[in-house]
């Protein structure tokens, strides 16, 4: 048998009933391969599930909330499905897990319990492609990613463990042949106790580099609203253009700085097995999209802009005027662990440290209470982070004009503004 692939569908790609008849459309050209199909969850839906949450802990109402989400996936079954008997008979054990998670009391663990609920979004849309599947006659499996993918229990961001991920996958493995088709939620795993993690915001990219590195793939498609990876996002910038192939270790590098096509975790396991990477368009299939390898050769052709809107910079200074050293870093990295709080980019002087992080009121607060004992703060709000690898001067203007410009940094190929 020929190497298994790996395709992933987004929730653009998933978002109505069009869209998952289009899925079944792009599986169909492929009939006589054997297909790992890792799904997000439907359109916004996870934004639903973490205001949903939100709700929960706030003790705001979640009734309304429920409801849209209930109907939503409601309506593309019925379309689907053509009946509204079988699309009620399919939702309704999806809503009762979905209600029962919601109705749980609510405990201190606020990552815990958010990957309890915000994961049922890949659940739901998962079992609605199957069923559709089915009802057409194609044949497919519906697998459960909490048995397949093992890790820690650190909570909304979770880390693999690759040796228990790779007995879990063994069943999976023996259930490949010639065309079948396997359906899997992506962004979800398993805690050591069953509890459901989640791999971070759009983690179903690093699902599809998890299967592929486990069953060591031929090679992995994330199909997308867009021809390829391009060099900017398209709605600020017009005259984007798309990267034909570029290296694993430049895509690594945009990842990390915020390119929004690729989680960052998805290029490691793919570099480490050799496996290509293609970013392809579901409107289009035909088209050649861009390919992610091991050359490096065409990296430096074109500049490329990720944009990061609604971040904070936070600076944390030294109280007695002493130098930020070695115990300080350690203790403020500590404390951004055990928060779950990412930065993305930081710089220290003599007497503080700045970073930047996503604006999430929240963590924010727990984190502001966490230094302030120990620091003086200052922090801006609603900032902006632009990165530009392989920039020029003019590339550089481009951002900046009618910009104050924060921080700096600047490499031989990246510059990184902090700017409002």
């Amino acid at each position: 048998m020929n190497p298994v692939r790996i395709f992933k569908f987004g929730g653009a790609s998933v978002k109505d009933a069009e869209a998952v008849r289009n899925v079944s459309s792009i599986l169909d050209l492929f009939p006589d391969d054997a297909l790992i199909v890792v799904v997000s969850a439907m359109g916004k839906t996870t934004n639903a599930l973490e205001e949903l949450h939100r709700a929960r802990y706030s003790g705001s109402p979640v009734e309304e909330i429920l409801e849209h989400i209930h109907t939503f996936h409601l309506n593309i079954c019925r379309d689907l499905l053509g009946s509204r008997e079988a699309a009620a008979e399919l939702m309704q054990p999806l809503m009762a897990t979905l209600r029962a998670a919601v109705a749980a009391p609510c405990s201190d663990r606020y990552d815990r319990e958010y990957d309890q609920v915000v994961s049922l979004g890949e659940w739901i849309s998962t079992s609605i492609i199957h069923g559709y599947l089915e009802s057409t006659g194609a044949s497919s499996q519906l697998a459960d990613a909490r048995r397949v993918v093992r890790t820690d229990d650190r909570f909304r961001d979770a880390r693999v463990d690759w040796t228990a991920s790779a007995l879990s996958i063994t069943p999976l493995r023996e259930a490949l042949t010639p065309g079948s088709r396997i359906i899997i939620q992506g962004f979800i795993g398993a805690a050591p106790d069953g509890a459901t993690t989640t791999l971070g915001r759009e983690g179903s990219d690093f699902t599809a580099a998890i299967m592929a590195y486990l069953l060591d793939a031929g090679d992995v498609t994330i199909w997308k609203d867009v021809p390829g990876m391009l060099n900017a996002d398209p709605k600020r910038f017009p005259d984007s253009v798309k990267l034909d192939c570029i290296s694993f270790r430049e895509a690594i590098e945009l990842a990390y700085y915020g390119a929004s096509v690729i989680h960052p975790k998805t290029i490691k396991p793919l570099q480490n097995k050799g496996i290509p990477l293609y970013i392809k368009s579901f409107i289009d299939p035909a088209a050649a999209g861009t390919v992610i390898q091991e050359s490096t050769e065409r990296d430096h052709l074109v500049p490329s802009f990720i944009i990061k809107d609604n971040q904070v910079l936070i600076s944390l200074s030294t109280r007695d005027f002493s130098f930020v050293v070695e115990d300080n870093l350690r203790d403020i990295f500590d404390t951004l662990v055990q928060l779950g709080v990412r930065i993305h980019l930081m710089e220290n002087s003599a007497i503080s440290f700045s970073m930047v992080v996503d604006h999430d009121p929240y963590k924010q607060e727990q984190l502001l209470q966490a230094f302030a004992g120990r620091y003086a703060i200052r922090y801006n709000e609603g900032v902006t982070l632009a990165t530009i690898r392989h920039y020029h001067d003019s590339t550089i203007r481009r951002l900046t004009e009618g910009r104050e410009i924060l921080l700096e940094q600047r490499s031989r190929q990246t510059v990184r503004m902090v700017m409002r």
